[in-house]
């Protein structure tokens, strides 16, 4: 997961698409965002021509079930907007094979954000 952010904050797609199965599907449903193929997503994470400002993804809190090789992340993410969600991923053979996010956008940073249930 990290180092999926990682790429993301380095502007290196494809250390980023690497962490995923070659026939992943990122969603953020219902079906706001659908990504199938680990080359649909290194493209998705701007390809060989980078993308046109900068991504920074931060980590606040991950957990994962190893034996149902399932996960999650709260995290934070900037681009063009600044969000905060949770994504639940499904690992198999130590790439990401599923990747469903959830978020919120807003201008307040994480402290704000999470205030009155910071932990």
């Amino acid at each position: 997961m990290q180092t999926i952010a990682d790429g993301w904050n380095e502007g290196n797609a494809r250390k980023s698409a690497d962490g995923f199965c070659e026939d992943a599907v990122y969603t953020e449903p219902p079906e706001k965002q659908v990504y199938q193929g680990r080359e649909a997503l290194y493209e998705f994470f701007g390809g060989d021509a980078g993308t046109e400002i900068p991504m920074h993804m931060t980590w606040h809190h991950l957990a994962f079930n190893e034996e149902e090789q399932i996960g999650f992340g709260e995290y934070s993410f900037r681009m063009y907007g600044n969000y905060h969600g949770v994504v639940i991923v499904k690992i198999e053979n130590g790439l990401v094979k599923f990747w469903r996010e959830y978020q919120y956008q807003t201008e307040l940073n994480w402290k704000e954000f999470s205030k009155l249930n910071s932990f």
